[in-house]
C-alpha cells in the first residue's frame, strides 16, 4: 500500500491512537461471542506498547438506537484485550471529557487505555469536527487498524487525522489492502468471482470492475432473480430490482463480449414465505409459481458451479448465495463453501455476511483469507480508494 505504516515511525513515549474494529458480537449474556476481529488487531497493539507507546484504543460497538445503551458498551472488549495482551486495559468512561483526558495523561510508555464506544456520540457518524478535534486532543501518532470501517467518513476514521501531526495504517489494514490489490491487480487464472447478496444495485461496481479481469461469474443470491428477469424468465414473488433489468442486461453482454463466463443458477429453494417452517421446494429456475419465492440456489446448480471452480486458481467471495441464516435456505452457500474448503485454489472471503456463512459450516480456517470488513472489501473489489486511506501519510519512495 502507498500509505505509511505503524512500523515506520517512531512510537517511544508518544501518545499514539489506534483506531480498532472492535464491532464484536455478544451473547445475550453479555459475553463476547466471537473475538476474531480483536486477535487480528492485536500486532498492531502489541507493536505500539512493545515501542513504549501510551496507547489510546478506540471502537465502536453496534449502532446504539438510544443514549449510551448499556447492551453496546466495550465493557466486555476491555475485559477480553486485558486476558490477551497479560496487562490491564482500564476502559475510560466516555471517548472525550475531562475524565477521560486524566487517564490518558496518566499513561506511561508501554500502558494502554480503551475508551468507550465512540458512536455514543452523534459527532463520531457525522464526522463531527469538534467532536474529531477532541478525540485527537495531545494525540502525536494516529493508526487506523480498522479496515471494516475505513470506507466510512466517520470522525474517528476520517475526521481526526487533520488534528494529528503522523497518520498512519496498522498491519491489519495494511494486510487487507495488500491482499486485495495483490491478488485483484495481478491475479492467478483461472480467476472466478462469486457473487451473491441481495441486490444488484449494491453489486454494480464489483460487477463491472471485475469483468475485466476475471474468467468467470458465478452468480446467487437475491440478486440472481433480475439477471434472471433480464433473461425474460418469471421469476414468481422472488426479490426483484425492476428499475436494474437493463443494467443487468448489459453486465452480461460486457461478460459475453469479453469472453467471461457469466454463470447464473438452474434451479432454487423456493418457499412460500421467508422462514424455516416454510412450505419448501426445489424447482428448475423457469418453474417458479406466481406466488412463491426463490430463496436458494438448488443443488443442480450447485453441481453446475463445482464444475466451474474445479479448475480455478483463485476465488473471490463476496455475498451469500441464499437467505443463509435461515438454516431452510442455507444449503446452497454450505455446499459452496464446502467446495471451496477443500479447494487447491487461493480463495477470498469479501467479509461481512459471506465471512459469517464460512464461520456457520466450520470452512473459515481453510480459507485463504477472510477479510474483516465486507463494505470495505466491496469498494476495494470495485477499484475504490477507501476514504479512511485517503487521509493517512504516503510513504516516501
Amino acid at each position: 500500500m502507498q500509505q505509511r505504516t505503524v512500523d515506520q515511525v517512531e512510537l517511544s513515549g508518544k501518545r499514539v491512537f489506534i483506531r480498532c474494529d472492535f464491532n464484536v458480537p455478544l451473547g445475550t449474556d453479555g459475553t463476547i461471542a466471537d473475538d476474531s476481529r480483536i486477535q487480528r488487531a492485536l500486532p498492531t497493539i502489541k507493536h505500539a506498547l512493545q515501542h513504549g507507546a501510551k496507547v489510546i484504543l478506540a471502537s465502536h460497538l453496534g449502532s446504539p438506537k438510544v443514549e449510551r445503551d448499556p447492551t453496546k458498551s466495550l465493557a466486555p472488549v476491555a475485559r477480553r484485550l486485558t486476558k490477551l495482551l497479560g496487562t490491564d486495559v482500564p476502559l475510560a468512561p466516555d471517548c472525550i471529557g475531562p475524565e477521560v483526558e486524566a487517564m490518558i495523561d496518566a499513561l506511561r510508555p508501554g500502558q494502554a487505555v480503551l475508551l468507550e464506544n465512540l458512536r455514543y456520540h452523534a459527532g463520531e457518524k457525522k464526522n463531527d469536527a469538534e467532536f474529531a478535534r477532541g478525540l485527537a486532543r495531545g494525540v502525536d501518532v494516529y493508526v487506523n487498524n480498522a479496515f471494516g470501517t475505513s470506507h466510512r467518513r466517520h470522525a474517528s476514521m476520517h475526521g481526526i487525522a487533520e488534528y494529528c501531526p503522523v497518520r498512519v495504517a496498522g498491519f491489519l489494514v495494511r494486510d487487507e489492502v495488500d491482499y486485495f490489490h495483490g491478488v485483484v491487480d495481478a491475479p492467478r487464472h483461472p480467476f472466478v468471482a462469486i457473487v451473491g447478496g441481495a441486490k444488484v444495485s449494491s453489486k454494480i461496481g464489483v460487477l463491472e470492475h471485475l469483468v475485466e479481469k476475471v474468467d468467470a461469474f458465478l452468480i446467487g443470491g437475491g440478486m440472481m432473480f433480475t439477471f434472471l428477469a433480464a433473461q425474460g424468465i418469471e421469476v414468481g414473488k422472488s426479490l426483484l430490482e425492476a428499475e436494474m433489468v437493463d443494467t443487468a442486461r448489459a453486465i452480461m453482454a460486457k461478460a459475453k463480449e469479453r469472453g467471461v463466463g457469466f454463470h447464473l443458477p438452474v434451479d432454487c429453494v423456493i418457499a412460500d414465505r421467508l422462514a424455516d417452517d416454510a412450505d419448501v421446494a426445489i424447482v428448475e429456475v423457469g418453474a417458479i409459481p406466481a406466488d412463491r419465492m426463490g430463496l436458494d440456489i438448488g443443488p443442480a446448480t450447485v453441481q453446475a458451479f463445482d464444475a466451474v471452480l474445479k479448475d480455478a486458481a483463485l476465488v473471490v467471495w463476496n455475498g451469500p448465495l441464499g437467505a443463509y441464516e435461515y438454516f431452510a435456505f442455507r444449503s446452497g452457500t454450505a455446499h459452496i463453501a464446502h467446495i471451496l474448503g477443500a479447494s487447491s485454489a487461493t480463495t477470498i472471503i469479501g467479509g461481512g455476511d459471506t465471512a459469517d456463512a464460512v464461520k456457520r459450516v466450520d470452512e473459515a480456517d481453510k480459507m485463504s483469507f477472510i477479510s474483516t470488513g465486507g463494505g470495505a472489501s466491496l469498494e476495494l473489489l470495485e477499484g475504490k480508494v477507501l476514504p479512511a486511506l485517503e487521509v493517512l501519510d504516503i510513504a516516501s519512495a
